[in-house]
């Protein structure tokens, strides 16, 4: 097991969360109270998706601890500008705090596994 393991299940993990949400948007537009049936809503939250999959895929197979740091910070400043965008969009909803809680608390699992990447 490399000293980088967890920033690489992190990584998996986020990737695969963001190939669900880019083959079915409801994956990210249900929980936040949002019809899938919007065409407009579904296109953003495959977009959303797609840039998931695309950072979760770097954390995951990044070759040195520099590297893995900056796809992990990419990563964490997504998750922290989606709590931003969501929060903003959902307020006054009973889906507001959900939604800032999940996307918040994947930026901080993210974070905390900056520790593996700190060699000796």
């Amino acid at each position: 097991m490399t000293t980088m393991s967890a920033p690489r299940i992190a990584g998996v993990a986020t990737a695969g969360y963001g190939l669900a949400v880019a083959l079915r948007p409801g994956v990210l537009l249900g929980p936040c109270g949002w019809s899938d049936d919007n065409t407009a809503g579904r296109a953003v939250a495959r977009m959303a998706g797609m840039r998931d999959l695309a950072s979760g895929l770097a954390m995951a197979v990044a070759a040195r601890p520099n590297t893995m740091r900056l796809a992990i910070a990419i990563r964490v400043g997504s998750d922290l500008s989606d709590a931003v965008v969501l929060g903003r969009a959902l307020r006054g909803r009973p889906q507001r705090a959900k939604a800032i809680a999940a996307t918040v608390g994947w930026g901080l699992l993210c974070a905390a596994t900056i520790a593996a990447t700190r060699t000796g």
